[in-house]
């Protein structure tokens, strides 16, 4: 008996010791800081690479409303609870999610500190920790004033309050989305909002229009949306460039007045979207460069000012990537299997990432900005426009894990009612990618 015993025990101990060298396993925790589509989608593609870590992921809300889909809230398509997710999936794949928001992070100790206190330590950490508005670039603007003048660009209480503004717009009166210069969250985002407020204005107020203030030149796919205003809005759209008087210097909120380059223009509503930046854990943790933004190791998304930290989504440089839902999906997968890798003492992998920001210019049409990206010199570079589509129809099988997957045989150089059709296929594979939702 003593020998069976001693035989079981050297056995069991053998398996243990294969398990801890095994190539494909790893140990450790990993801290997610932040709960959007980047940290949510870091968060499952964790567990799924490796059931056995420890995946831990701090954010303040219990829910959280999507940018994608919010344009349709504004003007009544859809409700605000129909683009709200919770943490369910998340904790039912795994992951244990704390309430709360990271006050420091010691990168040295390998820990961080919530603001009630509370210490976590990690073994890797992610920091997803979207944007913050640069309040102070507009004179009179600020969270304060936003409740006049509403951003919208930060979904939940925001869009329902310019959804109000908009319900109760006078006849004839006249809208202003004021976009502003530099690096920002959903390039296509303001030019949809015109789009869909102009086609709502067609039903509700059929002599108000929609301006747009401008700090930029150009906007992403100028072509095709100019086409729809011109087409399907004659009249109701006005777009004023930076060179033409564009750019918001201050507003008003007591007279509903915008200060522009061009001069000062009274409006009925006003949709101000201030200047952006990284969240403010990013600046504070000595993440952010000069610039403002958070360099990093395109193949890892490693910062390269903290090691052992990993920054994505919105908050860091990637290259040509945009600020987008579906290029921050592409990162969090990118950045899990590096991290999986590096845990497990192996070279990360190399993938090829994508992203498609769609742009809805009526309820049945819409246009698609596909893209692919391959390291080039250190650095993520958008492929030619063939290779994309030739990504797009290998992804077509794929059940809508590849973010290119629902623009196979798009015509992308006009609107349709497909890309309208692919649009809202997109965000459904999207939001249960990165939310399990």
């Amino acid at each position: 008996m003593k020998r069976r015993a001693f035989l079981k025990a050297v056995l069991a101990a053998g398996t243990a010791a294969t398990a801890a060298r095994s190539p494909g396993r790893s140990r450790g925790r990993v801290l997610i800081v932040g709960g959007g589509f980047a940290g949510s989608a870091c968060a499952l593609a964790l567990r799924r690479l490796d059931p056995a870590l420890d995946v831990v992921l701090v954010d303040p809300d219990e829910s959280y409303a999507t940018g994608p889909m919010s344009n349709e809230v504004l003007v009544g398509w859809r409700s605000l609870a129909s683009i709200t997710v919770t943490r369910r999936g998340l904790r039912a794949a795994g992951v244990r999610v704390l309430a709360g928001r990271v006050a420091d992070i010691d990168a040295a100790a390998h820990g961080v500190r919530l603001e009630d206190g509370r210490r976590e330590r990690y073994d890797r950490l992610v920091v997803a920790p979207g944007i913050r508005f640069l309040w102070e670039r507009i004179v009179g603007y600020d969270a304060f004033t936003a409740r006049s003048m509403p951003h919208a660009w930060q979904a939940g209480e925001q869009t329902s309050l310019l959804a109000r503004r908009l319900a109760a717009l006078p006849a004839g009166g006249v809208v202003a989305i004021c976009v502003p210069g530099g690096l920002m969250r959903c390039p296509p985002g303001p030019y949809e909002r015109a789009t869909l407020i102009a086609e709502y204005l067609a039903r509700r107020r059929p002599r108000a229009k929609v301006l747009i203030f401008d700090a930029n030149n150009h906007f992403p796919r100028q072509d095709l949306f100019t086409e729809a205003w011109r087409s399907r809005y004659a009249g109701r759209v006005e777009w004023i460039a930076g060179t033409a008087g564009g750019s918001l210097s201050g507003v008003d909120v007591t007279r509903s007045t915008l200060h522009v380059e061009g001069g000062t223009q009274r409006v009925d509503v006003a949709n101000v979207i201030p200047p952006q930046a990284p969240g403010l854990i990013a600046a504070t943790a000595g993440l952010s460069a000069g610039h403002g933004w958070c360099p990093v190791d395109s193949l890892t998304f490693e910062s390269t000012l903290s090691p052992g930290v990993h920054v994505i989504g919105d908050a860091c440089i990637a290259g040509a990537m945009p600020k987008a839902g579906s290029a921050a999906v592409s990162q969090a997968r990118q950045c899990a299997a590096a991290i999986v890798a590096a845990l497990a003492g192996r070279a990360p992998p190399t993938e090829e990432l994508t992203s498609v920001c769609f742009g809805l210019v009526a309820r049945d049409a819409g246009l698609a900005i596909p893209a692919r990206f391959e390291l080039r010199a250190g650095r993520w570079s958008a492929m030619p426009a063939v290779d994309v589509a030739a990504a797009a129809q290998a992804a077509a099988g794929g059940g809508g894990h590849d973010p290119l997957w629902p623009v196979a045989g798009l015509a992308l150089d006009r609107t349709s009612t497909a890309a309208a059709q692919a649009a809202r296929r997109w965000y459904a594979a999207t939001r249960a990618a990165a939310f399990a939702d």
